[in-house]
């Protein structure tokens, strides 16, 4: 198979992206516009970032459930503010057995009228709060501009819904399920987040308020890679979620929604992906090592594979996901470079003059660094290189976030900058119009007001008015 050649990031970062993608058989476009086709390990990749943030959405409470991928017209029309932002976005299906339906049905932009509608009819009193839901599903947004698991027309996530008896609770439950996001991020995709508040332009349709944390990438743009948002009680009124309360009263519940999708994927390859393909980490590959015997011949693949095989015994008994390569069509050259590619954390290369030494040579995908190892400590070496280089990444992220985030109070001086990138933190005065301003004339937008931020009253850097709190993010983003 010959080698393609991945563009250098620093010469076309766009192509650079789909080269990664491609050559690390991540996913591939299908025959309809918009849509991918996830390959296996790309799929393996989504499948760990299922695990790990499932075993958490559960600890903190909730349950699994599925609906419907068809929604009603008359459902989504219930509530105007949604139905107008996902309205541009929306699949209709007018038609189904060969005949006109009676009424469209949408597929699902999102969930929320859905799932909304079945708990009014699950919610009768104070005693059946909270409902603490989620669903693994696809969704269907009708992109014009698309890009491989960054914004596609179709794609994978998970949607919690969640309804409870006070806003106290409905915002707790906002901040907690940001809090599950930023944790994953961090401590298994090795991404620093930052956790706030979206401005209304950014909000989600039909919340009062939403909540997200945002990465930045290798080129300086930001990704914003999970969001929570505290419906208030539009959503309960539009759908009747109405209860009974503890004094006898009727009273609308207020609801929450959160998730995140596969973009994540698309965000691990920007944060970490080199110029030789994916580096993924340890937490998230389908397999932390790979064995490359190296040999010429039956006789010397023989007299290595009882050893392959017991190495192969004593990883996996130390929780590391390991295969051996033992295809004999391809040369060791190549098997190197198709792993290098999807990133697998961790080479070990094992020949005859190894075998002779009673070594192996281990290898790190993240940095290229090389180790010989004895033979018999290759597992718990492994096991904890892996812990390691999951540590590294992350730090390597925050260095590179560090290295590029500002602190400006200059409006000239953002616009010369912001061409290059980077997180720049600004007072901002609370005005739609500055806000539209600076998009307008640089692209960027406000991509939250942190959670966590010293106050910091001033003038406002676009126009000069008094704006009290913490700074904003401002960044362009994908």
């Amino acid at each position: 198979m010959a080698r393609r050649k991945i563009a250098k990031r620093a010469d076309d970062y766009a192509q650079w992206y789909l080269d990664v993608i491609a050559e690390g058989q991540m996913a591939e476009h299908s025959m309809v516009r918009g849509c991918m086709i996830i390959k296996p390990w790309g799929y393996g990749i989504w499948e760990r970032i299922q695990r790990e943030l499932d075993d958490r959405i559960k600890a903190s409470g909730h349950e699994n459930a599925y609906f419907p991928l068809f929604v009603p017209k008359s459902l989504l029309d219930k509530e105007a503010e949604h139905v107008e932002g996902f309205a541009p976005e929306c699949a209709v299906v007018t038609h189904g057995g060969g005949k006109e339906l009676e009424e469209p049905l949408f597929v699902r932009p999102t969930s929320e009228a859905i799932i909304c509608t079945t708990y009014g009819n699950w919610v009768e009193s104070w005693r059946d709060l909270p409902i603490l839901i989620n669903q693994w599903a696809n969704v269907v947004r009708w992109e014009m501009r698309t890009r491989l698991f960054l914004r596609t027309m179709e794609f994978l996530w998970q949607e919690g819904h969640t309804a409870h008896e006070t806003h106290d609770e409905a915002a707790a439950e906002v901040q907690t399920m940001l809090d599950v996001y930023a944790d994953l991020a961090e401590n298994v995709l090795a991404i620093p987040v930052i956790k706030g508040r979206k401005t209304a332009a950014e909000r989600f349709p039909g919340a009062i308020d939403t909540y997200s944390i945002e990465a930045l990438m290798q080129d300086g743009k930001a990704l914003q890679a999970g969001t929570s948002h505290d419906l208030g009680q539009n959503f309960a009124k539009a759908y009747d979620i109405s209860f009974q309360s503890r004094g006898g009263e009727m009273e609308y519940a207020w609801s929450t929604s959160w998730g995140v999708s596969t973009r994540l994927i698309g965000g691990m390859i920007m944060a970490h992906a080199d110029d030789d393909g994916l580096v993924v980490p340890p937490l998230l590959a389908p397999l932390h090592a790979v064995i490359v015997p190296i040999y010429k011949g039956e006789e010397e693949a023989a007299a290595l594979r009882e050893d392959v095989d017991g190495m192969v015994t004593a990883l996996r008994a130390a929780g590391v996901r390991v295969k051996a390569d033992v295809r004999d069509h391809l040369r060791p050259g190549a098997k190197f470079f198709e792993w290098e590619k999807k990133g697998v954390p961790v080479r070990i290369e094992y020949g005859a003059r190894d075998k002779a030494a009673g070594n192996v040579v281990v290898k790190r995908r993240d940095n290229g660094e090389k180790q010989i190892v004895p033979r018999g400590d290759v597992a718990g070496v492994v096991a904890a290189l892996l812990v390691t280089i999951q540590s590294d990444l992350l730090a390597r992220a925050r260095a590179r976030r560090a290295e590029r985030s500002y602190v400006v109070d200059d409006y000239a001086e953002f616009r010369s900058r912001i061409v290059d990138g980077g997180f720049f933190h600004m007072r901002w005065c609370g005005d739609v119009s500055c806000e539209a301003r600076v998009k307008d004339e640089t692209k960027a937008t406000i991509r939250c007001i942190p959670n966590e931020g010293d106050e910091d009253a001033g003038p406002c850097v676009v126009c000069g008015k008094g704006a009290d709190g913490v700074r904003a993010v401002f960044a362009r983003a994908y």
